[in-house]
């Protein structure tokens, strides 16, 4: 049900599945014929998690137990035993413009070496896909070999969901995934395959884990998260409209990108005094 009809995605399937698993390990099996109270001993478990953890186990048990009385399974729901710890989200990480130069400061040294390592070139490739386009990275490692054209500012996903977007792809991107494209066999079917697929997400994670290192930032303050969230911030500060950014993003709910994203307020306060009418009716007086 929850990948034919919710149309979730992988990522989100596997954790729930983890959850319910634990769950009913917890319970001897016996998850599907749980109370209420075998439910509020199951939540005491969560006890030491994050305020988003337990959200997310809470959810992935209610929708089980939905499920089962939509089935007719159970007649009844016993889910309203489940802990609500709250939607609060705190903003995501982020780089400065300043951390994003030296990143890609310290590939253009590696791609300066002679001669030049096909490594450094896939790297330079997914780095600027993941900041000049705010990809996913499952997006990203499983994009296919002819997704991104050299003629085509932009290409199609699908994402969460299974919901389809329009991503642009900037001139810089393109001539990175040019080069590096021209180093990937023809008969492969990913843009960044590996040898029994395409790179897993693990692997992009250490190769951007190092890349900062050696530019001189901690590694824990570097991700592909991290990068998409600076593809968002650095562009709502530069002045693009909310919703323009929502459909980038592929969320479904603007309510989302308003929190993914943050400005800083002395360029909210510049852009009151700036563009304001009352300002502009002030100066007419004057």
């Amino acid at each position: 049900m929850m990948s034919a009809e919710a149309g979730a995605a992988r990522n989100t399937l596997a954790a729930y599945e983890t959850d319910l698993r634990l769950a009913s390990e917890h319970l001897r099996g016996g998850l599907a014929l749980a109370d209420a109270a075998a439910l509020q001993s199951v939540a005491e478990q969560w006890m030491p998690l994050a305020r988003s953890s337990v959200a997310r186990k809470a959810a992935a048990l209610r929708r089980f137990f939905g499920f089962l009385a939509d089935e007719g399974f159970r007649t009844d729901d016993p889910s309203d035993a489940l802990p609500r710890p709250g939607a609060a989200r705190s903003l995501p990480k982020t780089l400065s413009i300043a951390d994003v130069d030296r990143l890609f400061a310290a590939i253009a040294d590696r791609i300066a070496r002679v001669p030049a390592d096909p490594n450094d070139l896939r790297l330079s490739a997914l780095v600027e896909l993941l900041y000049g386009s705010g990809l996913r990275a499952t997006e990203l490692v499983s994009l296919t070999r002819g997704a991104i054209s050299p003629d085509r500012p932009w290409c199609i996903l699908k994402g969460k969901g299974g919901r389809e977007r329009m991503v642009p792809i900037s001139d810089r991107a393109r001539a990175a995934v040019a080069v590096w494209r021209a180093q990937v066999p023809a008969d492969r079917a990913f843009l960044f395959p590996s040898r029994t697929g395409h790179l897993t997400r693990i692997r992009l994670y250490q190769l951007l884990k190092a890349l900062a290192a050696e530019a001189g930032i901690p590694p824990d303050r570097v991700s592909p998260h991290v990068l998409r969230h600076a593809f968002a911030t650095h562009l709502l500060s530069g002045g693009a409209d909310l919703r323009a950014l929502q459909a980038m993003l592929g969320h479904a709910d603007i309510a989302t990108t308003e929190i993914y994203t943050h400005v800083d307020a002395s360029r909210l306060v510049a852009l009151v005094n700036e563009r304001h009418p009352l300002v502009d009716a002030a100066a007419r007086r004057t």
